[in-house]
């Protein structure tokens, strides 16, 4: 983990309410799964905001970030030239999780894709299915290298007219995967956890907490899992989808 002031340069719009900003990062390469703290320079937040890593390379790092609050209000408004605090990287990844890493399927919810983005470029092309859901429109998916890539948006203006977890789960049995990856809402996670356990297929999800340290320190973003509370920021936010107790999300 390191912290550093970091150069923003470039901020594009990816959809309505979401930007990707991208920062220059001399540190330590992140994996896919990971996340970092990220504070503006300037700011009236007193804490950073845990965002995803979508993608990388050996001089800079990419985040997707949703406009939820004034926190990610301040980031989605940054320039080019200014700077933020870049903590990180964070947490564990897709790859401590689970061997098997072809023939398998990742599925994201609307801002949820960032980390299977990250995570797609770790793997070999053409051996993975990539399933991504949204409200509307579609975004982040350019220069993919999936199998397959199959679209649902809730208005049907991309993709199939509906929710991904269904589309999913109509194709589970007959698809044969050895593993599913999954980031995004917590109904569409649970949903994507069930049909997995029907059909006896491992199943990872990264979680979705508020966090204040990032670290595992103040014990503020915690999951509960069939191994007691455990903390999303240390000992996840990828979790086998089996341990964790949904019906207690709060």
């Amino acid at each position: 983990m390191q912290s550093l002031f970091c150069e923003l340069l470039r901020n594009t719009p990816a959809v309505l309410g979401v930007q990707k900003l991208e920062f220059r990062w001399p540190g330590l390469s992140p994996r896919g799964g990971q996340f970092f703290m990220l504070r503006p320079e300037r700011t009236s937040r007193f804490l950073g905001r845990p965002i995803s890593v979508a993608g990388w390379d050996s001089s800079s790092v990419a985040f997707l970030v949703a406009v939820r609050g004034r926190g990610t209000a301040e980031l989605a408004a940054l320039q080019p030239g200014e700077k933020a605090e870049l903590i990180g990287p964070l947490g564990n990844t897709w790859r401590d999780m689970y061997p098997i890493h072809q023939n398998i399927a990742l599925v994201g919810g609307g801002i949820g894709i960032a980390p299977l983005l990250a995570f797609a470029t770790e793997l070999i092309p053409q051996t993975f299915d990539f399933y991504a859901g949204f409200k509307t429109g579609s975004f982040g998916l350019e220069g993919l290298k999936a199998r397959s890539l199959i679209l649902a948006s809730d208005d049907g203006s991309v993709g199939i007219c509906g929710r991904i977890p269904d589309v999913l789960e109509s194709v589970l049995e007959s698809a044969k995967y050895r593993g599913v990856y999954a980031c995004g809402p917590h109904i569409m996670l649970k949903t994507v956890a069930n049909a997995c356990k029907e059909y006896a297929i491992p199943c990872f999800v990264s979680l979705e907490r508020r966090m204040a340290c990032g670290v595992g320190a103040c014990l503020g973003c915690t999951v509960k899992t069939v191994r007691g509370n455990r903390r999303c920021c240390a000992d996840g936010p990828i979790f086998k989808a089996e341990e964790v107790i949904f019906d207690v999300w709060h």
